[in-house]
């Protein structure tokens, strides 16, 4: 029998740390499978769907830029993302053998600041993509806003806070911050080979948190900053492992073991 396997899709991909953390699991709970990384790139994005329905080893994938929102069109879509979150980091064998999409990233942006009180105190979120639908729609379950969403394009921002029932408001991505007890960057800059987030932080209160989901480099200057500032940060490994540990248990049917994340931890920054 073909040794069972998931992997993490993307455009770029080399930057991935989803093969480190899925490997480690499957290694700590001695499962006999593989993660891997493959690069796809958006016009080879519904061939690799095709393929992969043929091979029965495959267990599914994670999703990363810019195929989140690309890819609900190409698999079933039986828990209604599409009305929701809008956009799939998530996909999977499902009992009836259909690659059927969900979301992870919510649960895991959400897990690191659960016990925030963020019910009815500003946010901001920087950037208007996959990721950022499924923060807006975790920001808009617990309650938070107004929202301010720093968008390239404002008018796909200002149907974003629309479609999530979020009040807030759209502003360029230079604008100046307003006060706000969360900053999220949401967005690829910061990212290696991406063009840096230069943003004056001085506004924030100082209880404010400052949170990156770009983890590649771990400390980003937006972190630095906000660490040089004195706020508290959340880094994109916290907000990685999270929607990962919920991706693992779909695909492999066993849920990772928590308890060693620190061990997991020092081998994702070493």
């Amino acid at each position: 029998m073909t040794r069972p396997y998931a992997e993490v899709i993307g455009d770029p991909i080399a930057h991935s740390k989803s093969p480190l953390i899925h490997g480690f699991w499957l290694d700590r709970l001695g499962i006999d499978a593989r993660y891997e990384q493959c690069h796809v790139t958006p016009d080879a994005l519904a061939g690799y769907f095709d393929a992969r329905r043929a091979d029965p080893a495959w267990r599914g994938c994670n999703i990363t830029i810019p195929h989140k929102e690309a890819a609900l069109a190409l698999v079933a879509d039986k828990g209604g993302i599409r009305d929701t979150i809008g956009a799939i980091n998530t996909v999977f064998r499902d009992a009836d053998g259909e690659l059927t999409g969900t979301n992870t990233d919510a649960g895991g942006f959400i897990a690191p600041i659960a016990d925030v009180d963020l019910a009815g105190r500003p946010v901001v979120v920087i950037g208007s993509g996959g990721a950022a639908r499924a923060i807006l729609f975790a920001l808009a379950r617990i309650g938070a806003g107004p929202v301010t969403l720093l968008a390239r394009n404002a008018l796909k921002g200002a149907a974003l806070l629309s479609h999530f029932g979020l009040q807030g408001a759209v502003k360029p991505l230079d604008a100046p911050l307003p006060p706000a007890a969360l900053l999220v960057n949401a967005s690829p800059l910061g990212m290696t080979g991406q063009p840096a987030l230069d943003i004056d932080l001085s506004p924030l209160p100082d209880d404010a948190v400052v949170y990156d989901i770009v983890y590649a480099p771990l400390e980003t200057p937006l972190l630095q900053a906000a660490e040089a500032q004195g706020l508290e940060t959340v880094d994109g490994l916290d907000m990685l492992v999270g929607q990962a540990a919920l991706a693992f248990e779909i695909f492999f049917g066993s849920a990772p073991p928590r308890d060693d994340d620190d061990d997991l931890r020092r081998l994702l920054m070493s």
